[in-house]
């Protein structure tokens, strides 16, 4: 039988080199964005970063315990969490049991796009890896209304991926390893995408059959394990830089 606390700190350990990652990748935006993981086990607790510490500044052993109800179970440093964060994390982890991870960025690139009536076009191999797999939410402000929240969840669907339109990307998925590998391609498609608008040139977009036999990469078998492999070498290049995250 898995021991519960051993459970906990894998999983602390996992998200907090999912923020010491994104801070070196530079998908931050200061102490406004937020990634959770859901604390294995029958409570239906998260994990996710104290409101006031930078992304490279997240150990595992610094993340705040919240419940799907927004009470603090533990907060080891007394800063509290982010009421966006909290907003929208809570929301995906209580209306998708299948959901593990949760990822929020604020980046220029993600924006960008974001704030484009047209969204993320299929103008790279990036972008076609969420043909038929993305979401879009419309902005209502900044999110701390619990009354988004079901509009959140309705928006994103089974989906795994959703543009917050003018705010920012959000990614999910059964593993760490699977929402941030889609994370770092939605964010690698949304620089694309205006790295190519910025020269003026018109665009060559794919043929939506042909985005799609990229985009079924998603439903195959072989995507776990693309997923793990990815996950894997981000970690193994944080490790050597800093592995600091996992006390």
């Amino acid at each position: 039988m898995n021991d519960p606390t051993q459970e906990e700190h894998r999983a602390r350990i996992e998200l907090a080199a999912a923020y010491r990652v994104a801070a070196r990748l530079r998908f931050t935006d200061h102490l406004a964005t937020h990634f959770s993981v859901r604390v294995p086990g029958p409570d239906e607790h998260f994990l996710i970063n104290p409101y006031g510490l930078t992304f490279d500044e997240v150990r595992a052993s610094n993340l705040v315990k919240v419940d799907v109800g927004g009470e603090v179970v533990d907060d080891p440093t007394g800063l509290g969490i982010n009421r966006a964060g909290f907003v929208i994390h809570s929301a995906l982890h209580r209306a998708r049991p299948d959901v593990h991870c949760v990822l929020h960025t604020h980046t220029a690139a993600g924006i960008g796009v974001a704030a484009q009536e047209d969204g993320l076009l299929m103008a790279s191999q990036h972008a076609m890896l969420f043909h038929g797999h993305l979401a879009y939410h419309e902005y209502e402000g900044v999110a701390t209304d619990l009354d988004e929240q079901q509009r959140l969840v309705r928006d994103l669907g089974a989906n795994d991926a959703m543009i917050l339109r003018n705010h920012g990307l959000l990614t999910c998925g059964p593993t760490v390893a699977h929402a941030f590998t889609l994370l770092y391609y939605l964010e690698r498609a949304c620089a694309a995408q205006i790295a190519a608008q910025s020269g003026g040139a018109r665009l060559h977009t794919v043929p939506p059959a042909v985005a799609e036999k990229v985009g079924a990469v998603r439903d195959s078998a072989r995507w776990p394990d693309l997923a793990q492999r990815n996950w894997d070498a981000f970690v193994r290049e944080q490790d050597r830089v800093d592995a600091s995250y996992k006390a």
